[in-house]
């Protein structure tokens, strides 16, 4: 199979091939970041700049992490360090960008559909970062790499999301990713958080915490997303973390060998107690690490697309 895509804009347009085709070309780059000199030399000569009007610490270093170990030049510009605060539209910044013969624009805004709409208008390739409470594919697809690597596949495996689902990206997008594989999902969480609507995305909803995680293989723990909730949708933090949160003695319920995960930014105390976060089962930290390798697989495809001579993976990273 060959990558035919220009843009990586959601994980709902991608096909199950097209997502196995990122994971395995991500396998190949893990082993770059081993190494002494942690280059490859994929985008030498191209320029990938990273605008964020969001806030983001891995993401945003992640990204200009991952072309910069494909021997990229890098530019970053947030919201408050651009024109936008002086009116500017986003349409007139990416061009003044692109003007400037940029190749990728890897974008976060909080406007659902940002980066589409980047991408019908430039010729760079956009990258979303994260669109509002839309999606955030490269997330996702770290999240599946990571399951793969530790559990030696995806189909099959029961995955519990737990948390703010209404207003999360990361869930969106996974839900997306994991049904594609053919994964098992249930989403769990309070019932103005986690509405029955999400069945039609094929899931399972459930508000009984001890059933959502006695059979999971795989729970993904979000945050509540309290910059995009216009009122408060639970009583308290202390009640949520109370009712829903992933304590010692809900740990005590789970699988031996569950897999526990989060995108991050955690709220310890509140969706998760820290000794889970901390523990063995604990892949947190390595989704980071994996969000490296991911997210150099992405701009590498994509710069095949635009004619930077795509070869093996493998063979790049040498």
């Amino acid at each position: 199979m060959k990558w035919t895509r220009k843009h990586l804009l959601t994980i709902e347009e991608l096909s199950a091939e097209e997502i196995t085709m990122v994971l395995d070309t991500a396998a190949s780059f893990k082993e770059v970041s081993t190494r002494t000199v942690k280059k490859a030399p994929a985008l030498r000569g191209k320029t990938v700049v990273s605008l964020f009007m969001e806030p983001s610490t891995r993401t945003r270093v992640s990204f200009e992490l991952a072309a910069k170990r494909l021997s990229a030049d890098t530019l970053s510009i947030t919201a408050q360090a651009s024109s936008i605060t002086k009116g500017e539209t986003l349409k007139d910044t990416a061009r003044n960008i692109e003007a400037m013969n940029t190749d990728f624009v890897i974008l976060r805004h909080s406007t659902a559909g940002a980066p589409k709409f980047l991408a019908e208008r430039l010729n760079a390739s956009i990258l979303n970062a994260g669109d509002g409470a839309h999606e955030h594919p490269t997330q996702a697809l770290l999240d599946v790499f990571t399951i793969r690597e530790k559990l030696g596949r995806v189909a099959g495996l029961n995955v519990t999301i737990l948390g703010d689902i209404l207003f999360s990206r990361v869930a969106r997008s996974n839900i997306w990713a994991l049904t594609k594989l053919g994964a098992n999902v249930t989403l769990c969480g309070p019932t103005t958080l986690v509405p029955r609507v999400f069945e039609q995305m094929g899931v399972k909803v459930c508000y009984n915490l001890d059933e959502a995680l006695k059979d999971a293989d795989v729970i993904n723990l979000l945050r509540i997303q309290h910059e995009r909730q216009r009122k408060s949708l639970f009583p308290s933090i202390r009640e949520y973390a109370s009712l829903f949160g992933l304590n010692q003695e809900r740990f005590k319920l789970t699988k031996p060998e569950v897999v526990i995960m989060h995108p991050g930014p955690i709220n310890r105390g509140v969706e998760i107690a820290s000794e889970i976060a901390d523990c063995p089962r604990s892949v947190i930290l390595e989704q980071v690490t994996n969000g490296l390798a991911v997210r150099m697989a992405a701009l590498f495809l994509l710069n095949g697309v635009q004619g930077g001579g795509a070869v093996p993976a493998v063979e790049a990273a040498a």
